[in-house]
């Protein structure tokens, strides 16, 4: 019999949850209006719509109104950053962010700075933690936003928000967190981490990919990122994606039903894995920090291999490399270099995160899958 490949990629992007597509399937076939429509067809879809909208802001702990509809997390971050610097430029030019962002938060900052604003890149520590005094101390009268993500997609380290929101808020700097990767794994509430816009990626959390979602707290003004009509109260222009946006809220939902077991399943799947590597090999370096990390994610140092070698001869398991090897040499990525990972660990990283759907036959199976390429990497 052959057996699929076990997935350990959902970091990458989920499977839709079968509960998230059924939620759906009537806005393909039945509920087709357009949602700014007056007529019954239009006001199906704009309650659809409100009601996703409620789902994610109860899962957030924010008022409805509070949620903007994107396309993604890409949008979103390019929303709230590029929002953000534009309506505030006759006050101040200068952006507080991380060096291990994700590329959707670095790439709008680089731009941004082509045009004149000035961009301080935070370090992090070896466990991958921004340190809230840093911030602190890179804040000047010129600064107008501080963007830190919440959890790192690649080591699951988990950033100190909440703390570097209040010193945000002391200074009166908005705060924003790209929160992609957290929604779904840890608990999410805006209220506790005091963040001012939160990024939210739908194809993370089990719903489709191509929508997502952005807080923007109340009274907080952007420069509009999608101009045309006046959707989503005159804050994103285009008509809204009701499939999708059904899909987002009801994944949502979900969520804030469900956190408490989602996590202890995945850290349970995480740390089977974990254990059964370190049996495997006693030199093993699992990356990030040793408790504030997401429930799901190993970053796994293998000590003198090439990671793209490893992964080419792992063809039962679906995983992530920290590195890759090119014709002249290996290209670590920024986020363990920023951690100063020793090169004879971060060439061989793999990257193994784990799901609700993932079980511990598999996590078993998998093991014995990778202990068996990583020999034939040494051989």
């Amino acid at each position: 019999m052959n057996l699929k490949p076990i997935y350990l990629d959902y970091n990458a992007t989920t499977p839709i949850d079968p509960a998230v597509a059924r939620a759906m399937l009537p806005y393909i076939h039945e509920h087709f209006g357009n949602p700014s429509s007056r007529h019954a067809y239009g006001v199906t879809a704009w309650n659809a719509v409100q009601k996703a909208r409620g789902q994610i802001a109860e899962m957030l702990h924010c008022a409805p109104e509070e949620i903007v509809f994107t396309s993604g997390g890409t949008e979103s971050n390019n929303h709230a950053i590029k929002g953000i610097a534009f309506a505030n430029r006759a006050r101040g030019n200068h952006i507080i962010t991380s060096v291990i962002e994700h590329p959707a938060v670095l790439e709008v900052c680089d731009y941004l700075e082509s045009l004149g604003f000035r961009v301080t890149r935070l370090p992090v520590d070896r466990h991958g933690l921004v340190d809230p005094r840093r911030a602190e101390e890179a804040i000047t009268p010129e600064t107008i936003l501080v963007t830190v993500m919440h959890a790192n997609n690649e080591v699951g380290t988990i950033e100190p928000i909440a703390e570097i929101a209040a010193i945000a808020r002391r200074h009166g700097v908005p705060m924003h967190t790209d929160a992609a990767q957290s929604i779904g794994k840890i608990p999410v509430r805006v209220d506790e981490l005091g963040v001012d816009l939160l990024s939210v990626a739908g194809h993370k959390l089990y719903a489709p990919k191509g929508v997502g979602a952005l807080y923007v707290r109340s009274g907080l003004t952007l420069e509009k990122f999608v101009h045309g009509a006046g959707h989503e109260l005159n804050r994103r222009a285009g008509t809204e994606n009701v499939i999708h946006i059904v899909g987002l809220g009801e994944a949502c939902a979900m969520v804030h039903r469900n956190i408490e077991s989602f996590g202890e399943h995945l850290r349970k799947m995480r740390d089977r894995l974990e254990n059964g590597l370190r049996v495997r090999f006693s030199g093993l370096r699992i990356n990030g920090h040793p408790s504030l990390r997401l429930p799901n994610t190993s970053s796994a140092g293998f000590r003198g291999l090439k990671a793209d070698l490893v992964l080419s001869r792992l063809e039962n398991v679906a995983a992530s490399a920290g590195a890759a090897c090119h014709s002249d040499g290996v290209v670590v990525s920024a986020v363990l270099n920023a951690m100063d990972i020793p090169p004879e660990y971060a060439a061989g990283t793999i990257r193994f995160s784990v799901g609700r759907a993932t079980t511990a036959e598999e996590i078993d199976r998998a093991v014995e899958y990778i202990a068996a390429a990583v020999e034939a990497s040494t051989s």
